[in-house]
């Protein structure tokens, strides 16, 4: 990213709210985006954990999938049932590659006519070019440029929410539906994407500041930047693209075949037929040398991305994809791939920070629970 100058980033509708809530900006995915606001990262965090923080996530792509068969064309693609998908349900998928590589995750939520998707902003022009070379022929593919969304996550999101409508608070974990939030009509999806209760709401571009005003003249509400964002998702345990998955990365090793329904899998109804379901099945059935897991400290010393992980006798055996100290646990915490071998909760290990040994050990997912609404 480090080519990208002011003048050449995209901005989010709400970019100019951003600087005048005294942001501080960052290039990301291509957008100039707010990592932090005054309070700092630490108050931002601790506040989405106790009451509600507002994210501008517009910078993601939105896309719908239109046409008889949209489903079927869509899971050629992707090792997740989305042909059994029931009306306003979310789904979590996958694009593989060919080799059971990751190209990006995505959530899928169908509606009445069509399915929306909403994929990471780093991959959305090759995702979109994805989904049009391989299944335009099978179903429109339509790119919603002038949608923005927001994120509002956290345990008071649906008390804040309620207040512009109360209807919001019939939906459950991922799920979805049409609700008009200060008379504007918007779609909301209830995934909590930090780990927290939350909602996205796809909003039309030119109301996304009225929305976002809305929503931040409520007390729980509070503006939250990327960096917050980064370490509320680590507690969570979820993959950041790109750091905690990739191309390189199969959903076996991901540690996230929780994913792939049993009717997509070896013997199932509809099994295999995307990309990659021979490498994919071959490891859900035998296993992958590696493993993505949690590592967690009692030292003090923080561990970032691309620390090494080595074993007692100091044979290297991994490497962190991210970390960060924990500022709901008050421990340092990464998500680390580890030779299999290795990857058994309580299994003590080492990370190499400026080339002294950092105690760690492997521990169970997600590191702070999960808050999501169930009903």
């Amino acid at each position: 990213m480090s080519a990208d100058t002011p003048d050449t980033l995209l901005k989010t509708p709400l970019h100019a709210l951003h600087i005048e809530l005294g942001a501080k900006m960052v290039p990301f995915g291509g957008y100039d985006m707010p990592v932090q606001y005054a309070t700092g990262i630490l108050t931002e965090h601790k506040h989405t954990r106790a009451a509600a923080g507002l994210f501008d996530v517009s910078h993601m792509g939105q896309v719908l999938l239109k046409g008889e068969g949209a489903d079927a064309a869509l899971e050629s693609l992707v090792p997740v049932d989305i042909v059994d998908l029931p009306q306003f349900k979310q789904r979590y998928a996958l694009f593989t590659n060919e080799q059971g590589g990751i190209l990006d995750d995505l959530m899928v939520t169908r509606r009445e006519n069509d399915l929306f998707v909403v994929v990471n902003a780093a991959c959305k022009t090759q995702d979109i070019a994805h989904m049009q070379q391989h299944i335009g022929s099978r179903c429109t593919v339509q790119p919603l440029p002038d949608q923005a969304l927001l994120a509002l996550q956290g345990p008071q999101a649906v008390t804040a929410l309620a207040r512009l409508n109360a209807d919001v608070q019939k939906l459950t974990f991922m799920t979805g539906g049409h609700f008009v939030l200060d008379g504007i009509d918007c779609f909301l999806t209830r995934s909590g994407y930090t780990g927290e209760d939350g909602f996205e709401i796809s909003v039309p571009a030119n109301k996304a500041e009225q929305l976002a005003r809305a929503l931040l003249a409520q007390p729980e509400v509070k503006p939250i930047g990327l960096g917050a964002r980064d370490t509320l998702r680590l507690e969570a345990g979820l993959c950041l693209y790109g750091h905690d998955i990739d191309t390189a990365t199969t959903p076996v090793e991901g540690s996230i075949t929780w994913a792939i329904q049993k009717v997509r899998r070896a013997g199932g109804a509809r099994a295999g037929g995307y990309p990659g379901a021979s490498v994919i099945d071959g490891q859900l059935a035998n296993g992958a040398a590696r493993k993505r897991v949690g590592l967690i400290s009692t030292e003090r010393m923080p561990v970032r991305e691309g620390a090494k992980v080595v074993n007692a006798d100091g044979q290297e055996i991994g490497v962190v994809t991210s970390g960060s100290p924990s500022p709901s646990l008050g421990q340092p915490i990464a998500l680390a791939y580890v030779a299999t071998p290795q990857a058994a909760v309580g299994t003590p290990v080492f990370a190499i920070v400026r080339d002294k040994r950092v105690a760690m050990t492997v521990t169970t997912l997600p590191f702070v629970p999960n808050r999501y609404y169930r009903g």
